[in-house]
């Protein structure tokens, strides 16, 4: 069996520059940081491993720090342990798998059953006009998912949900994934001697995404609750 484990000598030519360490950055980070540097000695192609799977759970379950493996990647290209072009393939391949799985959940299970249910925060005339709504504006909303923290997963589940192309779904879904990754990718290989800076910003945008969604997902909820007590009052 062939061994990967790189020899004293060689291990320690390819370290990482000392600057490049996070020190100062969340737990999460020096995490994902040693935990990387760790598979090396088992060969790249666990790390690839690492980076394909991370991506491919961080849209199941936003919560995961799926972009922190992702700048990691990237940096660690910039170091020299890895090749860019891998991480970038790698990372968008389990990004758009875990997002054409839960479109086909949406598909496949979730019209039929909000169909057959009909609740009153989501009702057959809300699926029909949400059809209709996707019809004209799902390409522009797909081309920013990867942009939304939190919200890839369930823009993929409405877009199954709602019967939009499989297709289109996949095509939208892989610019967003380019885009994004291209300049997390980008930023992390090339100012990787600043690696705390944009660790820090980054970890600043998903602070401000995230209090967003939640106030406009209780906003939708509020205005919900609202027109079925007004429906109720008429029809009476």
């Amino acid at each position: 069996m062939k061994k990967w484990a790189l020899s004293a000598g060689k291990r320690e030519s390819r370290q990482l520059p000392q600057r490049f360490c996070i020190r100062t950055m969340e737990q999460s980070f020096n995490l994902i940081n040693d935990f990387l540097q760790r598979l090396f000695a088992y060969g790249p192609v666990w790390i690839y491993l690492a980076l394909l799977t991370a991506s491919f759970i961080e849209n199941i379950f936003p919560p995961f720090p799926g972009d922190f493996f992702t700048i990691t990647g990237g940096a660690l290209a910039a170091a020299g342990w890895l090749n860019i072009f891998m991480v970038f393939a790698v990372v968008y391949l389990g990004g758009i798998g875990s997002t054409m799985v839960v479109y086909y959940l949406g598909h496949s299970l979730g019209r039929n059953y909000f169909m057959k249910r009909n609740f009153k925060l989501f009702s057959v005339n809300d699926i029909m006009r949400l059809e209709e709504w996707f019809l004209r504006k799902g390409p522009i909303l797909l081309i920013f998912s990867r942009f939304i923290v939190g919200a890839r997963a369930a823009i993929a589940l409405v877009c199954g949900i709602s019967r939009y192309s499989g297709w289109k779904t996949f095509a939208f879904s892989s610019i967003s994934f380019w885009l994004f990754n291209a300049v997390l990718l980008f930023s992390s290989y090339i100012f990787v001697v600043n690696f705390d800076t944009i660790a820090h910003y980054f970890h600043l945008y998903e602070r401000i995404a995230w209090p967003i969604i939640i106030i406009a997902i209780l906003v939708f909820i509020i205005i919900k609750i609202k027109k079925i007590r007004n429906n109720g009052k008429n029809e009476k």
